[in-house]
């Protein structure tokens, strides 16, 4: 049986971009798919099952940030957010809406190559060979290492990727205070190029998904002038 080629879906509704970034792709190994609208990409992802998606923010249905929160209730693939918005608060918000990464209009296909490469290569970093149930609080908080899933008072919880990763370092580091710094090489990635504000908003992202009260939080706790520490027993 032949190697399978990973597919990649670009939704964007300018044909030239499309067409640039799916030459890109090719020549970078990937399969592009692509889609012009919100609509489209959704029924794309369902049938293709890429192993990334490239998203601009401007489409004629449906927004790319809608696009992401329904993608992220579903997947854990990995996004690079494409947007005009060059506003650190917007790249903010995109990664806090479950993006891995972003790229602002105009944009080298070099560079985004570059994004594409680490981003998947985080993503297939992040599985972990060895299968282990880690479980906190009576098994209020429960994490898959093997299906890379998150169970809160037995419920699910969507998290992206990069939220995985930094969770996943903190619970396995219980009590260990972590820098913002070290939070960003070891969990994002050495070539990241993000700034604190994204570990923080990271951080509030989570607290919203797995603390009971994200203003008092039982697990993600704040070190002043540091960074954070996870505190919590760990289940039997």
């Amino acid at each position: 049986m032949g190697r399978v080629t990973p597919r990649v879906l670009v939704v964007d509704d300018e044909p030239k971009i499309v067409d640039v970034v799916a030459s890109y792709l090719r020549k970078a190994g990937y399969e592009p798919v692509t889609a012009a609208s919100g609509t489209e990409a959704l029924r794309a992802f369902e049938k293709e099952r890429p192993v990334l998606v490239i998203l601009d923010l401007m489409l004629p249905d449906l927004s790319g940030e809608e696009i992401c929160r329904k993608l992220r209730a579903r997947s854990r693939v990995p996004i690079i957010m494409l947007t005009a918005k060059a506003e650190d608060a917007d790249a903010v918000r995109g990664l806090t809406l479950g993006a891995d990464d972003y790229v602002t209009k105009p944009f080298s296909p070099r560079q985004l190559m570059a994004r594409v490469a680490a981003v998947v290569r985080r993503a297939a970093g992040s599985e972990s060979p060895v299968a282990r149930l880690l479980c906190f609080n009576g098994d209020d908080l429960q994490i898959d290492d093997t299906a890379g899933t998150v169970r809160k008072a037995g419920m699910n919880v969507a998290v992206t990727p990069r939220e995985f990763r930094l969770l996943r370092l903190f619970a396995g580091n219980p009590g260990r205070v972590f820098s913002r710094e070290e939070l960003i090489s070891r969990a994002l990635g050495d070539d990241f190029d993000g700034s604190d504000r994204t570990i923080d908003a990271h951080v509030k992202n989570l607290r919203q998904k797995i603390e009971t009260d994200p203003h008092a939080p039982d697990y993600i706790h704040t070190v002043h002038g540091i960074g954070y520490r996870f505190i919590a027993e760990e289940s039997p």
